[in-house]
């Protein structure tokens, strides 16, 4: 990250092919900080529902130009990559508001050739849209579309065998929307939503109380017509004030 440089919230930033030798149409998924190759794993998730594990070691010596990390087949996507302690239980959320919990022990390690497995039956117009993993001490953070959300204990997805159909995490009305991303909440953190016209708002989830599975959430960010929300990540509480107020039913 030393060849990064340090720039201006506003600034437009350095491409990325002068720092990576990127193919045609690639792009970039998720940036994984790395101090050493240990006994960890990496747990990998695709759009279609597959889940590989291969260990973190199998990537200690990288190239300029990289080096194969999963197979993705030609109507697949990789949508998340996450490093595990090789024992975690993970969460895979969907579009449709369905998700499943399983033990990545449910997984057996693979080489970086390999495509995975099974890891949720999805239904015939659903995705997977995000990979957690889950502590029963923290909460999964689910935003939709159009704004909605909610938080919901981790202790309220029970684990199940990978490849099952999973329980409703969200219900995903007309007012919600699809899923658009799933987060892990642990600790003090705010929320930063990304929307479709290029806005990115800070939240705090503070005020968000806790609420059960198969609900339909809270306004977490007003949305305008023609707008969404794309993504959402969590970032440690500023001790600002945040950009908007607490969320409303």
């Amino acid at each position: 990250v030393y060849e990064l440089p340090d720039l201006a919230r506003t600034a437009r930033g350095k491409p990325v092919v002068h720092l990576l030798e990127l193919q045609k149409e690639e792009k970039i998924l998720r940036m994984i900080r790395v101090v050493e190759f240990d006994d960890r794993q990496l747990l990998f998730a695709t759009r279609n529902g597959k889940v590989k594990k291969t260990p973190l070691v199998a990537y200690s010596r990288p190239k300029r130009t990289g080096i194969k990390a999963i197979k993705v087949n030609e109507d697949d996507e990789l949508i998340g990559v996450t490093i595990t302690s090789g024992e975690d239980e993970v969460i895979l959320s969907t579009a449709s508001g369905m998700s499943i919990r399983f033990s990545e022990q449910d997984a057996r390690p693979m080489g970086r050739d390999a495509a995975g497995v099974i890891g949720i039956a999805l239904s015939a117009d659903d995705r997977v849209v995000s990979m957690t993993v889950a502590n029963n001490k923290g909460a999964l953070i689910t935003v939709c579309e159009h704004g909605y959300g909610k938080r919901t204990q981790f202790t309220e997805y029970r684990a199940q065998k990978r490849g099952g159909k999973g329980l409703i995490d969200i219900r995903t009305t007309k007012r919600n929307g699809k899923v658009v991303a799933a987060r892990a909440l642990s600790g003090d953190c705010d929320a930063m939503l990304m929307t479709s016209s290029g806005m990115l708002v800070r939240i705090s989830l503070e005020n968000v109380r806790p609420i059960g599975r198969n609900t339909q959430g809270v306004r977490l960010i007003s949305v305008k017509d023609g707008d969404a929300v794309i993504g959402m990540e969590l970032v440690e509480t500023a001790t600002e004030e945040p950009e908007t107020d607490a969320a409303q039913e």
